[in-house]
């Protein structure tokens, strides 16, 4: 087990941006920096021991200040969408920025967690990022204090583990916004990968990808994972909820989920023979197929186009903050926030 690092760049305000490398001794690493906490390489062996990089992104810092798919990105305070970009807690109403149509999507583009600068401490087989994020900046509550550790252990995982701290009653929902595409990041469309959800439920949305507030089931729709299928086999079926977002980018609710961490997927590319299975302790995960990944020049000067990497970003559900149905959100003086997702090779 190592850590090392290297100058990744220099921000705009000159400071400097390194790539820490976290490596175990079967040849899985990831590479993450201490700009938005991305996580810029993961290299993964395959049944043969061919090792590649099997996650989206960027060879530059000067591409990450742009980033308008977001790949790598750790999203915070708030992941995916708030309805009406505002929410109340305890009666106090809070306006958020308006930034996807009427709505709040992932925090603040350009401000975000995803944008910003964390502090750093290396460990033999992690890097943990650290940031102060004041009370009313992006429109959010409280003072606050948030870490992400990257582990990468010998079982072949890559562990994120989040921690927040809040002096007043907010919204904390991080996820990690990586594109995968487990025949490499350069091998093109994702669709042949099998994907199997231990999700029985989803949450439908409207007009802006915002959930209705129900939980429907799966069953007998092109959302229905639990058995396990190719995710372009019906990608393109006649239904209304995958048109509204032009195919899958929506919520899954993951079964029993009581806050202890569960394996909820499996990913397997049959050519590589990689097999993914990830866990979490978190209600929700959206299930992104990069549908709107528009051309882009990314690592080795490859281009990324529609498809070519999907998303498994663990999460509370979105739109939570305005569902009281919803599991919540709010974190403060009074509850912690500590979640873990774990991304296992096998």
């Amino acid at each position: 087990m190592a850590v090392t690092k290297e100058l990744f760049g220099t921000t705009k305000n000159g400071e400097s941006i390194y790539r820490y490398f976290i490596s175990n001794s079967k040849g899985m690493q990831a590479g993450v920096i201490n700009y938005g906490a991305i996580l810029v390489n993961l290299m993964v062996p395959d049944k043969d021991g061919n090792i590649a990089d099997v996650v989206l992104g960027y060879d530059k810092l000067e591409d990450y200040y742009e980033n308008g798919s977001f790949f790598g990105a750790t999203i915070g305070p708030n992941a995916n969408r708030i309805g009406g970009a505002k929410f109340e807690i305890d009666g106090q109403s809070y306006q958020l920025d308006v930034n996807d149509g009427p709505n709040n999507l992932h925090s603040h583009k350009d401000l975000g967690y995803h944008k910003m600068v964390w502090d750093v401490v290396e460990g033999e087989d992690f890097v943990t990022f650290t940031l102060k994020d004041e009370d009313g900046y992006m429109g959010f509550p409280g003072n606050k204090t948030i870490s992400v550790t990257y582990t990468v252990t010998e079982d072949n995982e890559l562990k994120l583990h989040y921690v927040g701290d809040s002096d007043k009653k907010t919204i904390m929902n991080l996820t990690n916004h990586t594109y995968f595409n487990l025949a490499g990041h350069d091998a093109g469309s994702i669709l042949g990968h099998k994907l199997q959800l231990l999700c029985s439920g989803y949450t439908p949305v409207v007009m802006g990808a915002i959930p209705t507030g129900e939980i429907a089931a799966v069953a007998g729709t092109p959302f229905d994972f639990l058995a396990g299928k190719k995710i372009g086999d019906e990608i393109e079926a006649d239904e209304e909820q995958l048109k509204l977002v032009q195919g899958y980018d929506h919520n899954w609710v993951i079964d029993d989920a009581d806050g202890t961490l569960k394996e909820f997927a499996t990913v397997t590319e049959e050519t590589t023979g990689r097999v993914m299975k990830v866990f979490t302790d978190l209600p929700g995960v959206q299930f992104y197929a990069g549908n709107c990944i528009n051309d882009t020049v990314g690592k080795g000067g490859v281009t990324y186009t529609k498809r070519t990497g999907f998303c498994l970003e663990t999460q509370f559900y979105p739109d939570t903050a305005n569902k009281p149905q919803f599991p919540s959100a709010v974190f403060g003086p009074d509850r912690k926030y500590e979640t873990v997702t774990v991304y296992q090779f096998v």
